[in-house]
């Protein structure tokens, strides 16, 4: 409220009618205390009365004071029977602000599915298992289409099905024996729901698949207790510049698309949209090796319209190049996550990018640094001591309490990636922060997870 509407409230009450009534004065003539006057016999009875009243009164207020300093002996004497802590008023406070910042991460996270898939590394044979089955098993050809096979590849976290077949029983040898899975005539219903349990599968056929290949790298070998990052150890990274100049970072999930921010590209319009060049496949951006390397033209940006470029929610953009990409060992796409995947709290995943190295730094290295962080829980990141409930579910925090080591200035919208079993994950887009690498300011992190169907749509509408 401004001190304006005060003044205005104070004079709009001084002008009420309730403040023009006059309290009546004392009548007119000789003063009272010049007066004789005499008392009668009922005001010396009521003198009398009130006597009686002031003695009880103070034998009610002595009961009372003995009892408040019995009350407080006893607090005196447990104050002095208490240990003495030997600690400064700073010390205190510092203990207070360690216990609210001391939150748990959430360690059991339950697992929303009912279905899950998996693809053999043995013999490609989609498996599948239910909450109520001790097994994986296999999935049998009757009913089977290619449509059912992109959804499943999806759901692995992969952008499309790149084959499928029937395999007879016969090749495959006497291993699965507990049973098949069969899909229903219900097609129209949620994926999960489709299969049911079959003793045998009429055809003698089961379903072998391979979905787009993805999160892999070349085994390349690292440099031993450095930051700098080897060619070819993060495949997917990319650089993104705009008019020669180094903005951000970015992540290949398909031979023509890019994953970032939406703060990296959301100001920009369409007729700026030839300023815009992604190189892949590097590690060094001197001017040298830049020159010597022709970046990719751009040829859409589209960034989630659900992005607000005051709290960064919806923070993420897809960036589709003019001609694909030829994949090789230092250029790969990286996985999305599974649907409904949610990695807990202190899983330890790696950050990469060519942002500042110190926060006060304004100079952009010239190679491509790495760094491994654990991911913070929800709970733990909206706590009073880090982001006090600036998180929202579309994203994730990652990095240390105490700091020191956090993405910053120029890795927006670089790679959070986590390893799945032997595949790495786009877990992460690189957002925002307070500051770099602060204590209780980790990274904030757009969630991947909470917008696959975004990118699966836009991916096929364009």
């Amino acid at each position: 409220m401004t001190t304006g509407a005060v003044n205005d409230g104070q004079t709009a009450h001084r002008n009420s009618p309730e403040a023009n009534i006059r309290e009546p004065r004392e009548p007119e003539g000789t003063p009272p205390w010049l007066t004789e006057s005499h008392p009668s016999p009922v005001e010396a009875s009521s003198k009398v009365t009130a006597r009686k009243r002031m003695r009880m009164l103070a034998v009610v207020c002595a009961i009372g004071l003995l009892g408040g300093l019995a009350v407080g002996v006893c607090f005196l004497v447990k104050f002095l029977m208490k240990p003495v802590v030997t600690q400064s008023p700073t010390e205190l406070e510092d203990t207070k602000e360690m216990s609210l910042c001391n939150v748990s991460d959430d360690f059991a996270i339950t697992d929303p599915r009912k279905v899950f898939y998996r693809i053999s590394s043995v013999n490609s044979l989609l498996e599948i298992q239910r909450e109520e089955w001790k097994t994986w098993l296999p999935v049998c050809f009757e009913r089977w289409n290619a449509s059912l096979g992109t959804s499943i590849c999806k759901q692995l976290g992969h952008l499309r099905l790149s084959k499928h077949k029937g395999v007879n029983l016969t090749d495959i040898g006497p291993n699965y024996t507990a049973g098949f899975v069969q899909i229903t005539s219900e097609h129209r219903n949620q994926l999960e729901n489709i299969w049911r349990f079959r003793g045998s599968c009429i055809t003698g056929k089961v379903i072998a698949l391979k979905c787009f290949e993805c999160g892999t790298r070349s085994k390349l070998p690292r440099i031993i207790g450095g930051t700098e990052a080897t060619l070819g150890r993060w495949p997917w990274q990319v650089a993104l510049h705009h008019s020669s100049k180094h903005m951000c970072g970015g992540s290949i999930i398909t031979s023509q698309w890019i994953v970032t921010a939406a703060h990296c590209v959301h100001s920009y319009r369409v007729l700026q949209v030839s300023s815009w060049l992604v190189y892949a496949g590097i590690v060094t951006r001197s001017s040298g090796i830049l020159a010597e390397r022709s970046g990719n033209l751009v040829e859409k940006i589209i960034y989630n319209k659900q992005y607000n470029h005051r709290s960064h929610d919806n923070d993420i953009a897809l960036v589709k190049l003019k001609s694909p990409l030829n994949f090789t060992d230092t250029i790969r796409p990286v996985c999305l996550p599974r649907y409904n995947q949610d990695f807990s709290g202190g899983t330890r995943c790696w950050i990469s990018g060519w942002g500042y190295t110190t926060p006060d730094d304004v100079h952009i290295p010239d190679t491509l640094k790495e760094a491994a962080i654990p991911l913070i829980s929800t709970k733990k990141c909206n706590s009073s001591c880090m982001y006090e409930g600036e998180i929202t579910p579309r994203m994730l925090c990652a990095g240390y309490p105490e700091g020191k080591v956090d993405a910053c200035q120029g890795d927006s919208g670089g790679p959070l990636v986590c390893q799945d079993e032997n595949i790495w994950r786009l877990v992460g887009v690189v957002s925002w922060g307070t500051g770099c690498a602060e204590p209780n300011h980790p990274g904030v992190y757009t969630k991947v997870a909470e917008f696959l169907d975004w990118i699966y749509q836009t991916i096929e509408n364009y």
